[in-house]
């Protein structure tokens, strides 16, 4: 008979894999379902705005009647209290986790379950989580307001700092200067060698699920993120040093120094390591296909049939390769009659990596366009169906979708444009501005667009 835990599991990490939650993230090995990986993409208006906090879930074999373990990743090697629940040692403190002793029926019952700690843990990432610590919850004295302020500037920073670039540059092999680091000069010299990575045992090689959403979601809110460093820098001068709290004590604190100067450096960076990896995908595909190799001709098999799928179905929009290289396609997207977008002629971009779908492809609007869902550099906020990934096909009709949406529910998730946003989600005045404000930029596209 099968683990009855095992199935469980199984069904609750799919759930979530297929929910539309845009700030919940959860994996596991193959062959090690009970040792899972979440990741919890802190709230909109909070000092932890799309920082990304990761966690371990182990569950126990008595799994639900008891809750499983949860520790925190995100410590800065256990240098760094996030919260007052989240402690510098990784030990998180709910009722629901028996971690802490709350109300009568507050605790664990097999009715719970992973999703619902995720969330539980998500809400203590308040605006004010100076509160959260037993006693403080109702601190009106001025010295707490004082504490408040503190407390919240200095988790914003530290969620830029260690939450994001941390993080990114883990991911992108770089050092804080920008340069190439240890890790990444080692991962090169292990390629240059030719080391065989299907030779190595599954544990030894790094188990990152998450590396891709973040990049991808890097690049949604990289305007924020710049926006949260200017706010900082407006607020506090770098150099000064953070405010200890009455509840922190030496070993399970978050010390250190403001200097919101090197975070915009470092962000900077990130974001041209980014664009450069654009380049390298486009040339290594480029390679690939010249080879024919498998992801290569699946790619220009997808091509194919998109465009005898346009044809079919009779749409308008029109798409291409780039110099023939199956990676890199271009869509021209003309915008649908009777709508705000009537009469607009975009150019839209989709660069495909060589190790795609496990790496998902980046869109961009190449055509300047003012839209909601649509970062500054054209980067598009979209949403992929999770079980056709692999579809390109369905990749081009979540970009159309969330190009022509009317009026969408608000999500705070999808703050990619902060100035559209602000409009588009504001007062009736606010959203005839943004009206007005798009339609020009469509006018304008035609104008713009890149003689054939």
């Amino acid at each position: 008979m099968a683990d009855q835990s095992i199935i469980r599991i199984t069904k609750e990490l799919c759930d979530i894999q297929k929910d539309s939650d845009l700030s919940l993230a959860v994996a596991c090995r193959d062959s090690d379902v009970r040792n899972v990986k979440a990741l919890i993409i802190g709230p909109h208006e909070t000092p932890y705005e799309f920082g990304f906090f990761e966690f371990t879930v182990k569950f126990n074999k008595d799994y639900p009647r008891k809750s499983p373990n949860v520790t925190a990743i995100t410590t800065n090697a256990g240098r760094c209290r996030f919260n007052p629940n989240i402690y510098a040692s990784g030990k998180v403190c709910l009722s629901i986790l028996g971690t802490w002793r709350g109300e009568r029926g507050e605790e664990w019952s097999a009715a719970q379950g992973l999703e619902s700690i995720l969330l539980s843990i998500q809400s203590l990432m308040s605006s004010n989580p100076y509160e959260n610590e037993p006693g403080f919850e109702d601190a009106n004295e001025a010295s707490d307001k004082k504490n408040q302020a503190d407390y919240v500037q200095k988790i914003r920073h530290e969620t830029l700092r260690i939450s994001v670039m941390q993080r990114m540059e883990e991911y992108l092999g770089l050092a804080p200067d920008g340069t190439p680091s240890a890790s990444a000069k080692s991962a090169a010299d292990q390629e240059d060698n030719d080391i065989d990575m299907q030779d190595l045992d599954e544990t030894s090689v790094p188990f990152e699920p998450f590396k891709d959403l973040c990049k991808q979601r890097f690049l949604w809110y990289y305007d924020s993120y710049l926006a949260a460093i200017q706010k900082g820098k407006s607020e506090v001068k770098d150099g000064q040093n953070f405010s200890r709290m009455p509840f922190e004590g030496s070993s399970n604190a978050m010390e250190g120094k403001f200097n919101y100067s090197e975070l915009e450096r470092r962000i900077r960076n990130i974001k041209k390591a980014l664009d450069a990896e654009l380049e390298m995908w486009a040339a290594d595909g480029a390679k690939e296909n010249a080879k024919e190799g498998t992801i290569a001709v699946n790619l220009q098999n997808q091509y194919e049939q998109v465009i005898e799928a346009f044809k079919a179905d009779d749409v308008p929009h029109h798409v291409q390769l780039e110099n023939g290289n199956p990676f890199v396609w271009i869509i021209t997207y003309f915008g649908p009659p009777m709508t705000n977008l009537d009469g607009g002629l975009f150019r839209i971009k989709m660069h495909f990596s060589p190790r795609f779908p496990e790496e998902q492809p980046r869109v961009r609007m190449e055509t300047k366009i003012f839209h909601h869902r649509i970062a500054a550099d054209g980067t598009i906020c979209y949403f992929p169906n999770y079980s056709k990934r692999e579809d390109v096909r369905s990749h081009i009709a979540s970009i159309v979708a969330a190009l022509e949406e009317e009026d969408p529910a608000y999500d705070p998730r999808t703050l990619v444009n902060p100035e559209a946003h602000t409009l588009y989600w504001g007062k009736p005045e606010d959203r005839k501005a943004y009206n007005r404000r798009l339609r020009r930029s469509v006018q304008q596209s035609m104008e713009d667009f890149p003689e054939a």
